[in-house]
């Protein structure tokens, strides 16, 4: 379930971000690169700050 809520959670940034550049500003870029070297990141360490977020919030597995 958790990986479902985190899958979903930087899915809908990347793609509202990706939004708010085409009709906002393009510096919102920037957020979507830094969920991407998040997801990234979080690939190689196994280790999510959402994830964390999640679990304090009580979110099960």
């Amino acid at each position: 379930m958790k990986n479902r809520i985190i899958r979903a959670i930087a899915g809908t940034f990347v793609l509202v971000s990706v939004l708010l550049a085409l009709y906002v500003n393009e510096n919102w870029l920037w957020f979507t690169a830094f969920v991407g070297a998040n997801l990234l990141q979080s690939s190689i360490t196994k280790w999510c700050l959402m994830e964390q977020i999640l679990d304090k919030l009580g979110v099960k597995d």
